[in-house]
């Protein structure tokens, strides 16, 4: 039975996966779950730091090293996975590459992305981290995505909060 939005057994493999040995095993299994249940290509995962930054905790291969590097650690407000964050709303751009919006940081075109979602991940009424992912070609994303990438969210947020200790990123 899915509870909590997420679609077909997603939900279930996104707890396995979380309890699949180490921490950054574990995000890396359920994040490759969530992008496989999207059908994308890349993905992120961060969590919110006691110093108000998300630090990258999983991400899919194929990300620029560059942007990978930039990736590892983000001012709130900043970037698609801040203002995620910052908003505590789904940011959402049908193609990264022709985006004018200012959002996305121009380096995060050199991933080849078309589609963008990236989701705050909350627990209660804090948030605790941000969830996203890409697609190659350009992709109208719709309230259906954003509420499906939100619900897989919520099925991470403990995860991410028994995680979360005052001072560590």
């Amino acid at each position: 039975m899915v509870t909590s939005g997420v679609p077909d057994d997603s939900e279930r493999r996104i707890r396995e996966a979380l309890g699949s040995g180490t921490d950054t095993a574990g995000f890396a299994a359920a994040l490759r779950v969530v992008q496989e249940a999207f059908a994308a290509e890349l993905g992120t995962l961060h969590r919110l730091g006691a110093d108000d930054h998300l630090h990258l905790v999983a991400a899919s291969p194929g990300i620029p090293a560059p942007v990978l590097a930039a990736s590892r650690r983000i001012p709130l407000g900043k970037g698609i996975a801040g203002a995620a964050a910052k908003t505590a709303q789904p940011v959402t751009l049908c193609n990264l590459q022709t985006d004018t919006s200012g959002v996305a940081q121009p380096g995060a075109r050199a991933t080849g992305a078309g589609g963008a979602l990236c989701v705050p991940i909350v627990d209660g009424d804090r948030v605790v981290g941000t969830l996203g992912v890409g697609w190659k070609r350009e992709r109208a994303i719709s309230a259906d995505d954003s509420a499906r990438l939100l619900a897989a969210g919520r099925v991470l947020a403990p995860a991410l909060r028994r995680r979360d200790r005052p001072g560590s990123p």
